[in-house]
């Protein structure tokens, strides 16, 4: 740790008091919920910002000349500098707000895809991609002539870079799209190392950050990266708001995405003029509250500091890989060497949604199926697998009730 760094210390009761709906219980129990990697609860921080937001200063944003516009439009601004201070970006004008990680990348693939990227060029992504981040290249690939490489991961859940290396020796592709942290295995890859692989070859890098900016401190500045996207939702914000966060040169060549209101700067019937970046990707009426709720959470997390929410849940891994593979029959896929709050797991006899369904009825919430990763379910030879993913709230007595769950279900199933 460098000098002048301090971990703060973590008080997990503390958070968990933040957040209401922990306090409830599910078929008489206490709820232990495990799904944060799908979407994470709200603090009421972000619950009280948002109710302010529409009691006390809701309007329209950018064009009324009003006092509550003026206002709103000021609170709108402020979550996208508190957006870019977040991934340590350049200025605001880097950060785009879309409807969460799923448009920013398709976004991207629009815009950058079909408006500077060349037919017969190439786009690489990798196994353990969200669908996200594998069928907009897909659309990219049969509507431009994109060519969609796909890298191969390891064994043990990890980017074969080796294999990545040789899929950029020819030259011809462009983009290189890749998950920062995977939903399914808690793989965290390595960025830095990726960016400079990427560039040495001539190609942009691209991370879907979904999961590892819940987790781990992002600086797309270090990282060296040239796309970076991440959702709201699992950041403990609400639903509805995304960021696309790109180099400004880069959001300069690129075309509008949609069009409409707010996007331009004038327009006739003979031609329209695009707004300046940013605003030249939000077209309508943009998630004014949802972007307040979204500044609260980050302010939230920053708060906690993600120092602390690291060990914190490094901790909690740990246990739950000692915990978990000591239950007979089960197994655990991935096994990467740097990896974050996400544990999958097959239970021998058992299919993923009877082990969620028999744990459900003990008020544990995780999630089954193929996690919208269907081509990595294929390359880890299942057609699904149960996952617990932990949050910032999450105890090492909620793994315990987790493992003592699925010892029960092993025992129905037996």
């Amino acid at each position: 740790m460098s000098v002048g760094v301090s971990v703060r210390p973590f008080d997990v009761a503390r958070v968990r008091a933040d957040f209401p709906i922990l306090a409830q219980k599910i078929y008489g129990r206490d709820l232990v919920f495990l799904d944060s990697a799908a979407s994470a609860q709200k603090p009421r921080a972000v619950i009280a910002a948002m109710t302010e937001a529409m009691e006390r200063q809701y309007a329209n944003v950018h064009r009324g000349i009003y006092w509550l516009s003026e206002r709103a439009t000021e609170a709108y601004e402020n979550a996208r500098d508190a957006a870019a201070r977040l991934l340590k970006a350049y200025d605001r004008s880097e950060i785009v707000f879309t409807r969460n990680s799923t448009e920013a990348i398709n976004l991207v693939a629009h815009s950058y895809g079909r408006g500077v990227l060349r037919p017969g060029q190439a786009v690489v992504i990798s196994e353990m991609e969200h669908h996200a981040n594998i069928v907009p290249w897909q659309m990219l690939r049969d509507a431009h002539g994109i060519d969609l490489r796909v890298a191969p991961i390891t064994d043990s859940g990890e980017i074969d870079l080796v294999s990545l290396a040789r899929l950029l020796e020819d030259g011809r592709v462009g983009l290189v799209a890749l998950t920062h942290m995977s939903n399914v295995l808690g793989t965290c890859t390595p960025a830095r190392r990726l960016a400079a692989l990427a560039h040495a070859h001539g190609a942009k890098l691209l991370l879907d950050g979904s999961q590892a900016i819940v987790h781990r401190i992002v600086d797309v500045q270090e990282i060296d990266c040239d796309f970076y996207v991440f959702t709201g939702h699992k950041l403990y914000g609400p639903t509805g708001i995304g960021v696309l966060w790109a180099r400004h040169e880069l959001l300069e060549q690129m075309p509008p995405f949609l069009g409409g209101g707010d996007m331009i700067s004038s327009v006739s019937f003979a031609r329209s003029e695009w707004a300046a970046v940013p605003h030249k990707f939000e077209a309508g009426t943009p998630p004014i509250v949802e972007a307040i709720g979204l500044a609260t959470a980050i302010a939230y997390v920053e708060a906690l500091g993600y120092e602390a929410i690291a060990a914190h849940e490094t901790t909690l891994v740990d246990h739950a890989l000692s915990r978990l593979s000591s239950i007979p029959g089960l197994r655990i896929f991935g096994h990467a060497q740097d990896r974050g709050g996400v544990v999958s797991f097959a239970l021998e006899g058992a299919h993923s949604h009877d082990i969620a369904t028999l744990l459900d009825r003990q008020g544990i919430a995780v999630r089954a199926g193929h996690h919208c990763a269907e081509p990595l379910m294929q390359r880890l030879g299942v057609e699904s697998t149960a996952r617990a993913s932990f949050g910032l709230y999450t105890t090492k007595d909620e793994i315990d009730a987790l493992a003592e769950g699925i010892d029960r279900v092993r025992e129905f199933f037996a």
